[in-house]
């Protein structure tokens, strides 16, 4: 497996540090809102690793984090809590509004056909490890105290600026506002935040520097440390993450366990709708209910996701969307037929020689940084091959079920699906093949559309049709 590696600015050979293990940490999601379709692009390319990594014989050991402790808005430490003000809009208490939404999450995951991950850690159930954590900072002179909380000082991390790539003094110059004077460097960031004096919040803990929540980015250092060790192999998130979730998070991890926290930085490029950022002013963060409001298969946005590339900006609209369906209706069409047609060998030796050769095509190209385009355009033509085939033996089906199964393992999309007629359904097909006999095209063209309603297709070859399911 080679990946683009952010670390090193290059592509970059996948070395598992204890082979044929592989450990994964991805950014999971703040639950204080719906996910939209950006969020869901990340989360379905992360599931396309981890099930391309499993294709090529690693054993993936996953976790994806759940961040349901609010962390303040601006990336400064300030501002208001996300969770609470979603809170205080739907008139709950942050405690409800995390589960809520915690529990809308992973239900996204299974309508979109997305791996369980070995491990999904709350940040709330963490708390204990994020202060041991914070302990061992202190304990190593990286921190210091302020009046709001307990900040990590930058200046005593030398390799700070190494994935990003920043220009520290460019940081600091362009921090014109003093948002808080008791900051060593505007760029240090808050690991502990002291709950104000007045009020209670929802979500609070004791810890030795007082009560209060921790900052946004000690979670994931805290559990990664936790179920994947001190280095992992690969850590993914969006590209928003680098310049500062994931630059804090090297900054802490290392100057703890003195190792690389991750061999290969994986960042996933940012989605745009009709063109522009998505954003709640724009009222463009499209949910999965917006699809299939529209009648549109949460299938069809996982093979809109395989069209572009990880490494990437990629597009949505609608009309992108109705492509990749009907895309999704063609290759489903182009495998199914096969229950309706065993009959008389036909190539078979070709038929099985191409269906190998793709099996190894998709693998080497999503082998080689997650080509995806290139693996589908690879599917496209098989199926375009099977497609003008009018009959196959029974060991041939069996070949080609068994593709579909290599497919949904790998893309998490099941293009061979089987149905079972009904006797109606059936006695409908020859009906119209009498019509079609006879000539009397009208109420041949009736039955078929009385077939499309219950989501039959149709192929004709000479006087038989062959049936497959529409999705």
């Amino acid at each position: 497996m080679k990946l683009y590696n952010t670390l090193s600015r290059q592509i970059d050979i996948l070395k598992p540090i204890n082979e044929p293990e592989v450990t994964i940490y991805t950014c999971g999601p703040t639950v204080y809102d719906y996910p939209h379709i950006g969020n869901w692009f990340t989360f379905i390319r992360y599931d396309l690793l981890v099930r391309s990594l499993q294709a090529l014989g690693y054993k993936t050991k996953w976790v994806l984090n759940i961040t349901d402790v609010g962390h303040l808005v601006s990336d400064a430490d300030q501002g208001e809590d996300k969770l609470v003000k979603q809170a205080v809009k739907e008139n709950k208490d942050a405690w409800s509004i995390a589960k809520s939404y915690t529990d809308y999450f992973v239900e996204g995951l299974t309508r979109l056909n997305i791996s369980t991950p070995d491990f999904m850690p709350k940040a709330t159930e963490h708390i204990q490890e994020q202060i041991d954590f914070i302990k061992k900072l202190e304990d190593n002179k990286l921190t210091y105290k302020t009046s709001d909380g307990v900040y990590f000082d930058v200046a005593k991390f030398p390799q700070y600026i190494k994935l990003a790539r920043l220009n520290l003094e460019d940081q600091v110059e362009g921090a014109r506002v003093e948002i808080n004077p008791e900051k060593h460097r505007q760029i240090d960031f808050a690991l502990w935040k002291f709950s104000p004096s007045e009020g209670k919040r929802d979500m609070e803990w004791d810890s030795p520097w007082g009560k209060g929540f921790p900052g946004w980015h000690i979670e994931c250092s805290a559990m990664a440390l936790k179920y994947l060790g001190p280095t992992m192999d690969i850590h993914a998130g969006g590209i928003d993450h680098i310049p500062v979730h994931h630059t804090n998070e090297i900054a802490q991890s290392e100057a703890v366990n003195n190792k690389p926290l991750a061999n290969i930085w994986f960042h996933t490029n940012h989605v745009s709708v009709d063109g522009k950022k998505i954003s709640k002013s724009l009222g463009n963060g499209i949910t999965l209910e917006d699809l299939e409001s529209r009648n549109l298969p949460l299938d069809a946005l996982r093979l809109l996701v395989i069209q572009s590339n990880y490494i990437n900006q990629s597009q949505f609209t609608y009309e992108l969307m109705n492509g990749a369906f009907s895309s999704l209706k063609n290759l489903i069409r182009d495998f199914s037929w096969i229950y309706s047609a065993t009959g008389n060998e036909i190539n078979s030796g070709e038929l099985r020689a191409k269906i190998k050769k793709s099996r190894k095509t998709i693998l080497d190209y999503m082998a080689d940084n997650l080509n995806t385009p290139r693996a589908l355009s690879t599917l496209h033509d098989l199926a375009s091959y099977l497609g003008n085939l009018n009959s196959i033996s029974k060991e041939d089906m069996e070949i080609v079920e068994n593709f579909g199964h290599f497919i949904n393992s790998i893309f998490g999309i099941n293009i061979v699906r089987k149905i079972n007629l009904s006797k109606d359904q059936s006695d409908l097909i020859k009906e119209r093949s009498i019509y079609r006999t006879n000539k009397e095209w009208e109420k041949a063209d009736n039955s078929r559309l009385l077939l499309e309603k219950q989501g039959i297709g149709l192929r004709d070859v000479g006087e038989s049709s062959l049936w497959f399911p529409l999705t």
